[in-house]
């Protein structure tokens, strides 16, 4: 999977994709079991973030509530990556997303 010229390190999109079958709590479980596990690995955390942001604008106008539900999930991530990343994790993370 690429993701504009990014290539994708992970299969975050396609678990999210195998989750949209099962609704909204299915894409918590998701996001929840990712973040558990990548959310201090700079590379799997920033593409973390890009397929949440990217799934936001992919269900806009399609799915209200997918959309909605991704577009706060990355609202939360990024706020916690700001908060808790520094240095050479944080200017990965905000050069790969700018």
């Amino acid at each position: 999977m690429k993701l504009l010229d990014y290539e994708c390190q992970t299969t975050f999109w396609e678990d999210f994709s195998i989750a949209e079958r099962f609704g909204a709590e299915a894409i918590k479980d998701t996001y929840r079991r990712a973040r558990a596990g990548w959310e201090r690995d700079r590379i799997y955390g920033t593409e973390l973030s890009m397929v949440l942001n990217h799934k936001c604008w992919y269900w806009y106008e399609k799915n209200d509530t997918f959309s909605k539900l991704y577009a706060e999930l990355w609202e939360e991530y990024h706020g916690w990556v700001l908060e808790n990343w520094e240095g050479e994790d944080l200017g990965y993370y905000l050069r790969v997303t700018d």
